[in-house]
């Protein structure tokens, strides 16, 4: 039976995989662009939770990772965002 880290990486293989495969499927670049980031903020969440093994902390911690990936992601969307109307 596979252990929870190997999950995790078998997730991130695939997760890593569709991030390849996705942006010439896509008809919008900012929709290509929030979906990329999406795939990215996933992988680093379970990156944060399993592999530095923030499941085991206080909740705090793992809501103040969980909101700083979110945030990093949605600032990287805004200024991909912002590049695509000037």
């Amino acid at each position: 039976m596979p252990n929870r880290l190997d999950i995790t990486w078998l997730a991130l293989i695939g997760l890593a995989i569709a991030t390849i495969l996705l942006p010439p499927l896509m008809p919008r670049p900012l929709l290509g662009n929030a979906l990329l980031l999406a795939l990215a903020a996933i992988k680093g969440r379970r990156i944060a939770l399993d592999f530095m093994d923030l499941r085991a902390a206080p909740s705090l911690w793992r809501g103040l990772v969980s909101a700083w990936i979110v945030i990093v992601a949605l600032f990287a969307w805004l200024a991909s965002a912002v590049v695509a109307l000037i």
